[in-house]
């Protein structure tokens, strides 16, 4: 076999490779030399390679010049140090006509074309239906359903024990409020901290802080149950209560964390990005899950508390979280195995070098602030800001929404007890078919018309039941009833806006930031929710109902605006993150 190199043709890098038989009465031979060549010395360096005359060919059909032993003797060429160097000539005639016949007859390049595989469009709909992990999703569903089941009780449980210790509103707002303070301070740095750590680790991790922080906000409560203070300012600052306030926002922290973990990170991994239909799908189920919990903790907790005192209710409380923790925990493992490691690996982001070295200092203060200005940066580079801040201008709307708010002006107005409850439940039952409706929608709209048509709805909604409240008839039952009832059907627009944007905002924040632009749009949301809550401080009487209506409403319009602002001028970017839906 010779290798023959040409470089006169452009066909030469058609190579092929032909194996003949070499006899004794062959044509072609190549005599051995061995008196005129010697070992190769340290003189023969790469520099006089360069003198080599290279031309090519792995066919020894194509050698038909080469035919005596003469031949190649005249073709050896003398080096300087005395090596021989044989030097083959080539047809390469042959080559070129070899490679023109391969072209025109086309059969391999034709072959390798018309034969890849193309996906009707029904199969592209059942790929875009069907989750990357399936049997991982449903782990992470059982996981979700004992801990969002264990953290709805506890978030019913815990104001409603506060106030029978002490009838003030007081303690309960100011519990609140720290801990939404502590969510807008500390969210960016849980979410760097979830972002650089493994997954699997840290959430396993976050799960028994909250759960000892809920254990130890129950011994506390069962303590100031027994002291029974005669005022709330005495109250506050009881060492007990001091403790529990610090708890309180270790816990809301760390839910938070594990909230913003599972909602934009794993969901994520688990049903696959590119699959508009099965995230949307697991999206509703988790909103499902988290709504159904909501109802049915309260529920199981003012059943305990109307058939035994408040302290065993507590302790049975703290029993169901004990016993939800390893639950959690297992879950969790198994979802990772199920989904083969797909949540195994850590989250690198671009300070995560630096990041490790910076918590071994003393300067706990400047590493919170530095991940704050970090989380704050990347919130308003993220791709998608604007479904962001639309999802963030939904939390001004404090008034028309089930609420404390909404529940005092309605008992003002002199509502039967039991009309407002099923008020609230009415608007929790929107939600659940809400989950249910976004999925439909994003199947036939797509992602971003799906958004745009929950807020529109949601907005047209709420400006009907605004001006119904200021036409000044609400003082009739049917007029309030109506407007009631206005209020209940926009959240299905405000329910499913919130299962779309968070699928928008999964789809266009890159995994390596999810939980650090996460947990920032929490904390900016829980800030707009405090400057609203704010604001109803400072005008607290209830013949002011209609301006904070008109704020709230003021703010739900402007969301929607900005996001079919958005939506009119896609840009190069969002058609390439949702370059997958059919209808952008």
């Amino acid at each position: 076999m010779v290798v023959v190199v040409s470089n006169a043709q452009p066909w030469s890098a058609f190579l092929t490779l032909r194996q003949a038989p070499l006899t004794s009465s062959s044509s072609f031979r190549i005599r051995p030399l061995t008196p005129r060549f010697r070992p190769l010395t340290p003189r023969f360096t790469t520099q006089r390679l360069g003198s080599f005359n290279t031309r090519c060919s792995i066919n020894t059909d194509v050698l038909t010049d080469i035919a005596t032993d003469q031949e190649v003797r005249d073709d050896v060429a003398t080096d300087d140090c005395g090596c021989t160097i044989p030097v083959l000539h080539l047809k390469s005639d042959i080559l070129e006509t070899e490679a023109l016949n391969l072209l025109a007859k086309g059969t391999f390049v034709d072959t390798l074309l018309t034969t890849l595989p193309v996906l009707s469009e029904e199969e592209q709909n059942i790929i875009a239906a069907t989750p990357a992990h399936p049997a991982g999703l449903y782990a992470l569903y059982a996981s979700c359903l004992a801990g969002y089941m264990v953290e709805q009780l506890w978030n019913f449980a815990s104001p409603a024990a506060i106030a029978l210790i002490h009838p003030s509103l007081l303690p309960v707002a100011l519990m609140g409020f720290l801990a939404k303070l502590t969510v807008i301070v500390g969210g960016p740095l849980v979410g760097k901290l979830m972002d650089h750590f493994p997954r699997v680790p840290a959430y396993n991790c976050l799960s028994i802080v909250q759960t000892a922080a809920q254990l130890m906000s129950v011994g506390m409560i069962i303590h100031g149950h027994t002291l029974h203070p005669t005022s709330a300012s005495s109250l506050l600052f009881r060492p007990w209560f001091i403790v529990l306030v610090l708890v309180g926002a270790v816990e809301r922290l760390s839910g938070l964390a594990l909230g913003v973990a599972v909602e934009r990170d794993w969901i994520v991994l688990l049903a696959g990005t590119n699959r508009p239909v099965a995230l949307a799908q697991a999206n509703a189920v988790l909103s499902r899950i988290n709504l159904l919990c909501e109802i049915v903790g309260a529920a199981l907790f003012g059943i305990l508390l109307s058939k035994y005192e408040l302290v065993v209710c507590l302790k049975i409380a703290a029993g169901l979280m004990m016993g939800a923790l390893p639950i959690v925990v297992s879950l969790t493992w198994l979802t990772n195995k199920l989904s083969s490691g797909v949540l195994d690996r850590a989250v690198e982001t671009c300070l995560s070098c630096s990041f490790p070295s910076s918590l071994k200092s003393e300067n706990i203060v400047g590493v919170g602030l530095e991940a704050i200005k970090h989380g704050w940066f990347e919130y308003i580079r993220q791709p998608v800001l604007p479904a962001s801040i639309a999802y963030v201008l939904l939390y001004f709307n404090v008034v028309l929404a089930p609420g404390g708010l909404m529940t005092a002006f309605l008992t003002q107005q002199g509502l039967n007890p039991s009309i407002i409850g099923g008020f609230s439940g009415l608007c929790a039952f929107v939600g659940v078919a809400a989950t249910f409706v976004s999925a439909k929608m994003v199947k036939h709209l797509g992602i971003l018309k799906a958004g745009a048509a929950g807020l529109v709805f949601h907005a047209s909604l709420l400006t009907t039941a605004v001006a119904v409240y200021w036409s000044g008839c609400l003082s009739q039952q049917t007029p309030i009833f109506f407007f009631l009832a206005l209020v209940v059907l926009s959240r299905l627009g405000h329910m499913s806006y919130d299962v779309i944007g968070q699928q928008i905002l999964q789809t266009g924040i890159p995994a390596s930031k999810a939980n650090l632009i996460g947990t920032t749009e929490v904390s900016v949301a829980s800030l707009a929710e405090s400057i609203m809550l704010g604001v109803a401080i400072v005008v607290n009487d209830v013949s002011h109902f209609g301006f904070l209506a008109t704020l709230s409403l003021v703010s739900v319009v402007g969301a929607a605006c900005l996001y079919c602002r958005w939506l009119e001028n896609p840009t190069d970017t969002q058609r390439t993150l949702f370059s997958f839906s059919p209808h952008l």
